[in-house]
């Protein structure tokens, strides 16, 4: 079992090892990710509309 502060030593060591992306890179998926999120919710909410009115005319409503 290791001690704390050499659980962060080696913590710290792995942080050296990352590749951050550049700030356009993230910002671009950042973009992309918005994108897909509003258009899976365009779809949900069309989605919805049209069951809701679905079952509104079968069950008689209005």
């Amino acid at each position: 079992m290791y001690s704390p502060f050499t659980y962060l030593k080696h913590v710290r060591e792995e942080f050296a090892h990352i590749v951050w992306p550049t700030s356009r890179t993230a910002i671009a998926h950042t973009l992309v990710v918005i994108v897909i999120a509003v258009a899976i919710a365009l779809i949900v909410s069309l989605l919805d509309f049209g069951f809701g009115q679905i079952v509104s005319r079968v069950a008689g409503g209005y």
